[in-house]
């Protein structure tokens, strides 16, 4: 019963959001933000009962996040494209995202099709890898399971999302979008490539799979996502103007109450 409040707020709150920012009205926007943040927090539950703290904080801190978004757009309503623009923009990278992340026939097929590319591009540069289901690629005896988060789906959604709430013209809305999901999509190819290489030919000795996965994939994801926003800034920089016209806007100001 819980699951089913949570789901159905998600999708409600970023209905609202979306209509908000169609409609320009600041109350719209103020409660998709507040149901926004009560989907946050319910998920905060199953995480603590898994013991991932990092999450816990991580889903907290974004509730409190909504209810602060929420409360700027009670008392301030869209008193600037900024506002906005982050209603849109939430809105878009939820429901490119979420999609994915809660239906599971579209999370099961691109998690599968991320598989079937990840081994087929080994397989072509002559790297003995076999597909031993449709989300497992094994290497000399040892295998690696593909999840959604290993299918960069998160990076695309938020990138497309603000990139296509943004007010710019379309053509350069496009060649951002493209430069920035193609890169994204085969960097992560070469990203788990290399995990799955480095895993089964013990490149790191026992803590290959440690090493290649969670430090030095991280970094280089890092690395490579701060060169993608770099390319979108410099192919869109009303991108950049917004973003900090929003930082200026969310500053607490004399007379604001949450």
């Amino acid at each position: 019963m819980l699951e089913w409040l949570v789901s159905y707020l998600l999708w409600i709150s970023l209905s609202l959001l979306l209509a908000s920012a169609l409609t320009k009205s600041g109350r719209v926007a103020a409660l998709g933000w507040g149901l926004f943040a009560f989907f946050w927090f319910g998920q905060i539950d199953h995480y603590l009962n898994i013991e991932d703290y990092f999450n816990v904080v991580l889903f907290f801190a974004t509730g409190l996040l909504s209810f602060y978004m929420a409360g700027i757009m009670m008392n301030r309503g869209f008193s600037s494209k900024a506002c906005c623009w982050v209603s849109y923009a939430a809105s878009a990278c939820g429901l490119i995202y979420f999609p994915f992340a809660e239906i599971q026939s579209l999370q099961a097929w691109l998690i599968g099709f991320t598989t079937f590319i990840t081994a087929r591009t080994l397989q072509v540069l002559s790297v003995p890898v076999t597909l031993e289901s449709w989300n497992i690629m094994s290497l000399n005896g040892r295998s690696v399971e593909i999840i959604l988060a290993c299918t960069a789906i998160e990076s695309i959604a938020l990138f497309a999302g603000v990139i296509l709430s943004v007010q710019a013209p379309l053509g350069r809305k496009l060649k951002a979008l493209a430069a920035s999901t193609l890169s994204i999509y085969v960097l992560n190819i070469i990203r788990n490539g290399f995990v799955i290489m480095a895993y089964g030919w013990s490149w790191f000795g026992d803590e290959s799979f440690d090493i290649a996965h969670n430090l030095i994939a991280k970094l280089g994801s890092t690395l490579a996502l701060l060169a993608i926003s770099y390319l979108v800034f410099m192919l869109l920089p009303e991108l950049l103007s917004i973003i900090d016209e929003l930082a200026a806007e969310v500053k607490p100001k004399r007379g604001d109450t949450a």
